[in-house]
């Protein structure tokens, strides 16, 4: 679904010349959800951006399908003066697909995941937990084939952040959808993904991948043993 190749990049100012990533190789598989966790500054964001297309590596190659990709941001930049169907719909509206059909599909997400009664309703009436699913159900909304997630669940209180992991994960699951995360919260990391992925500092490259097969759900994993065993290889690994 997704493979980085010995991927470079690097970033050229009027100063110089920044390496943002090195050498970095990793693949996710399709339905997999992938994390990656790195230090602050480390280009995690980068690497999202190359493989949403938005940048071109400097030298390597990266596979993909050859659908299309969602990005769903550190904040979940929904319109005030748009209900929130209308904010549903507008991916639609931007790749001119906005058509009964495809309106009826994101109509039906909405609702199936609890966007029903609020659909007429502004962002403004939304808690902070339903403005992030409804942020979930807009980038959803085009079909993507993978989804791109920047950080989003970073603006969001403790408890917050909590329930709306649980929901997010839940719901891409649900809709077999493969997903790139990158945070830099290793629990969430830990409890949200198949994998994780640790990079290395600037210029990142992979240093480490851990498998997360135990539980089948974030709360579930959170209670596990083996929850606090892996944050501790983690944690060691960042050097935290």
């Amino acid at each position: 679904m997704l493979e980085f190749k010995n991927i470079s990049y690097s970033y050229h100012t009027k100063t110089g010349e920044t390496a943002a990533v090195s050498g970095l190789s990793f693949k996710i598989e399709k339905g997999q959800f992938a994390s990656v966790i790195g230090p602050s500054g480390c280009g995690k964001s980068t690497i999202l951006s190359m493989a949403a297309g938005l940048i071109t590596p400097s030298s390597g190659e990266i596979v993909k399908g050859s659908g299309e990709a969602g990005y769903m941001l550190q904040r979940d930049a929904l319109f005030e003066w748009r209900t929130v169907e209308q904010n549903i719909f507008l991916p639609l509206e931007i790749k001119k697909r906005n058509t009964p059909e495809m309106r009826e599909k994101a109509l039906a997400l909405a609702k199936k995941y609890g966007l029903g009664e609020f659909l007429k309703k502004s962002p403004s009436q939304l808690s902070g937990g339903m403005r992030q699913r409804a942020a979930l159900i807009r980038t959803l909304a085009a079909e993507p084939e993978i989804l791109l997630l920047d950080e989003p669940f970073s603006a969001l209180d403790y408890q917050t952040r909590l329930e709306v992991c649980d929901d997010v994960q839940a719901i891409i699951k649900s809709e077999k959808k493969t997903a790139l995360l990158v945070t830099h919260d290793i629990s969430e990391a830990i409890a949200l993904s198949d994998k994780v992925i640790v990079l290395s500092p600037r210029p990142a490259h992979v240093i480490a991948e851990h498998p997360v097969s135990f539980a089948n759900n974030p709360k579930s994993r959170r209670n596990d043993s083996r929850f606090a065993e892996m944050f501790e290889v983690l944690r060691t690994e960042l050097g935290i």
